[in-house]
């Protein structure tokens, strides 16, 4: 019914502390004149990917949920917030199916760290085997 609303809530407070991140990367590469070649990707990239899989799952759900006319272009926008039973439902389905999309996208977010770290790791052991 609202699950969509949890991914919506973790991307926003992901895309804030995102926007934080590269501001003081961008600050970062100001004060470091001595810039050195690196393969590795920024943390504020990294972030983003969290940022663009949540969106996107979450737009997906919003999608479906007006698709099934779960969703309404009236108020209360939610057709289960109409009564108190359905409400219960609905906050119940946010945070246990919503909280669980939520951890699941971020362990998959995890492992696209994992993978990318190594990715990283390889690249710098080729470079110092080059030199």
């Amino acid at each position: 019914m609202a699950c969509f609303i949890a991914t919506a809530v973790e991307a926003a407070v992901v895309t804030v502390i995102e926007k934080r991140v590269e501001k003081k990367e961008i600050e970062k590469v100001h004060l470091d004149a001595e810039n050195t070649k690196s393969n590795k990707l920024p943390l504020g990239q990294k972030i983003k990917w969290l940022r663009n899989l949540l969106l996107g799952g979450s737009f997906l759900l919003a999608f479906e949920h007006i698709w099934h006319g779960e969703v309404v272009p009236y108020f209360p926008f939610l057709t289960a917030a109409a009564n108190a039973e359905d409400r219960l439902q609905m906050l119940k389905e946010m945070a246990l199916v919503g909280g669980g999309m939520m951890l699941l996208v971020t362990a998959v977010w995890g492992l696209m760290l994992l993978v990318s770290h190594m990715i990283e790791k390889r690249g710098q052991e080729e470079n110092t085997a080059e030199e």
